[in-house]
């Protein structure tokens, strides 16, 4: 398997535009992302297992998270 966090920016940018520079809200941000990732690949994989195509179970996780809302105004 390749690198699980290859996917991560090498700096998170703050809406300013500014890079993010305390260290304990990028671990939680990796932390967060880390998990998501691995509950993304389980449900892949449970539905390949069931008989589901691929590459719509990847559509419907990429459509899921572009339905996200943004949590604050």
């Amino acid at each position: 398997m390749s690198d699980q966090t290859s996917y991560l920016p090498k700096v998170w940018l703050g809406p300013d535009g500014e890079p993010v520079s305390c260290v304990d809200k990028l671990k939680l941000l990796q932390e967060n992302l880390v998990e998501l990732q691995e509950m993304a690949q389980e449900a892949l994989e449970d539905a390949v297992v069931m008989g589901c195509d691929e590459a719509q179970t990847r559509q419907v996780l990429a459509d899921l998270v572009a339905s996200l809302e943004k949590p604050f105004s």
